[in-house]
């Protein structure tokens, strides 16, 4: 027997973001194949000269990359989630913190996920849920 489910998807995105969303979205499933140290090398070179994102803006990039991909909304859409929140965000001059890792309680599960402001957006679960394996913050920040 299955149960069924229903996405949530942000309905109220406005026609300009939901058009950057779906700009940034192949570049972001393209990324998602990568291996993770050359996200991290091309993350490290897109995220220069862009200011640290604000949690409402981080927000806002997340929820266009939901409205506009089913994939990136669903359950194991969280890489080319994150990735194309972080790309939305550049291409309006910011950067989010963006983070893979794991959970902290069994069983284990890999993550990815952007933070703005030292907390995680839209994820729905406490700050400490998840422990950071790699980041690439806005230049000039570290990871806590």
């Amino acid at each position: 027997m299955t149960t069924p489910s229903a996405l949530e998807r942000p309905a109220d995105v406005p026609f300009v973001r939901k058009l950057g969303a779906r700009l940034v979205l192949i570049p972001a499933v393209v990324l998602s194949l990568l291996p993770p140290r050359r996200i991290r090398r091309v993350l490290n070179v897109l995220r220069r000269g862009a200011a640290p994102a604000t949690a409402t803006q981080a927000k806002n990039a997340r929820d266009a990359v939901c409205a506009v991909s089913l994939r990136c909304a669903g359950p194991r859409g969280c890489l080319p989630r994150s990735l194309g929140a972080a790309l939305l965000c550049r291409l309006g001059g910011t950067w989010p913190t963006w983070c893979t890792g794991a959970r902290v309680v069994p069983p284990f599960t890999a993550h990815a996920w952007i933070e703005a402001d030292g907390h995680p957006i839209d994820e729905g679960v406490p700050d400490d849920y998840f422990t950071r394996l790699m980041a690439v913050t806005p230049v000039g920040r570290h990871p806590r």
